[in-house]
């Protein structure tokens, strides 16, 4: 594939949707023919599948469900939107993707790692992204900032516990994959986090 894939993560809070704009700018400033796109999301039938996951009326959903749904939506994204738009040599900037179903359904809803991995497996082949940044923050940060936001979403109202179980099995995996993985301190002023994003940008 010729273009890049480059994956944003984190917990509720970190700035995601800001940051991603932010690189979105930097990556186009630099010349990048860019896909903007998100998990679970990105298709017709993508973002379908979302309402489900983060409908509040399905608070409860069988872990094992919610972990199908995920790759359900994700091989649609990857066939729809993600690779061919790598074959055209455009660069997709993705809101979360794989690694977030290792941290929310493994890590949080403990769900064993080597099934996650099986169907990753069988939706992706090898097919990993090419840089993975993860704004990191306090759990209690994190979720007071997105309580700032409006109404929670299903995951939005898991309890303290469940979103440092994921931020724990997020930065394991930076851990893991050091070649891939850059760490944003997201619990900086705006400016500096962006800094550090710049910083990271620019050795692309």
């Amino acid at each position: 594939m010729k273009g890049k894939f480059i994956t944003v993560e984190g917990i509720e809070g970190v700035g995601k949707t800001t940051n991603i704009e932010f690189i979105h700018q930097q990556l186009q400033a630099a010349g990048r023919d860019v896909v903007l796109t998100r998990e679970p999301g990105g298709t017709p039938l993508g973002e379908a599948v979302r309402g489900l996951l983060l409908d509040p009326e399905y608070t409860g959903m069988d872990s094992t469900c919610e972990l199908q749904l995920m790759f359900a939506a994700r091989a649609e994204h990857l066939a729809k939107i993600v690779w061919p738009a790598l074959e055209k040599g455009q660069w997709v900037l993705c809101d979360r993707f794989t690694d977030a179903t290792y941290a929310y359904q493994g890590g949080g809803r403990g769900i064993d790692t080597g099934v996650i991995a099986r169907l990753e497996d069988l939706v992706q082949g090898d097919f990993r992204p090419d840089l993975t940044l993860l704004l990191d923050v306090q759990v209690e940060v994190g979720l007071a900032r997105a309580g700032k936001r409006g109404a929670l979403d299903r995951f939005e109202q898991e309890k303290v516990e469940f979103f440092e179980r994921v931020r724990s099995a997020y930065r394991d995996m930076a851990e893991r994959h050091p070649e891939r993985y850059r760490v944003i301190d997201a619990g900086q002023p705006l400016e500096a986090v962006q800094q550090q994003l710049a910083a990271v940008l620019s050795c692309m």
